[in-house]
């Protein structure tokens, strides 16, 4: 099974998103801003005996706030991540029962699966995850594909390697 396709800044955004939707660990970091953002102004407004108008417009836009800037944590990490492998070029990946091989214009890498635990796919994607404790990300777009059923046998490699989400 082969994939040749040139990574993007939006194939890392579409994977952050994904990853913040749908694993426990993107969605407690998707979350903490705006919750720790909420107690703060809960607590300032108590201690304060701040009017309830008030409180309810600082927790409106606190919330607001930590919310964008959430989303801004994630383009910013989308593109650091994307520059890191902007050099390698075009990649060609080639994955087996036993993990894959990806080889770009610069450098080349072997991934045995037992490094990712699960992965997701979004209808552009399948993102690898390292689990709840791990940062690791792996990006495979599906267009590297010459032929849709290289897409379904991709899939069902993954399927028999990792835990789908």
């Amino acid at each position: 099974m082969e994939l040749i396709y040139r990574p993007t800044a939006g194939d890392f955004e579409e994977a952050l998103r994904a990853r913040a939707r749908r694993s426990t660990a993107g969605r407690a970091q998707a979350l903490t801003a705006p919750l720790v953002a909420a107690a703060a102004v809960t607590v300032f407004s108590v201690l304060q005996d701040a009017p309830l108008p008030v409180w309810i417009i600082s927790l409106v836009l606190s919330v607001t706030a930590a919310c964008w800037g959430t989303v801004r944590g994630l383009r910013t990490m989308a593109r650091r991540m994307f520059s890191v492998v902007e050099p390698y070029g075009r990649c060609r990946m080639v994955a087996d029962e036993r993990g894959a091989v990806s080889t770009g214009e610069r450098a080349s890498f072997t991934v045995d699966w037992t490094v990712f635990r699960e992965y997701l796919e979004t209808p552009g994607l399948f993102v690898l995850l390292g689990g709840d404790r791990a940062a690791g990300v792996a990006v495979l777009p599906k267009r590297g594909a010459r032929e849709h059923a290289d897409v379904d046998r991709l899939r069902a490699i993954l399927d028999r390697n990792l835990k789908r989400l």
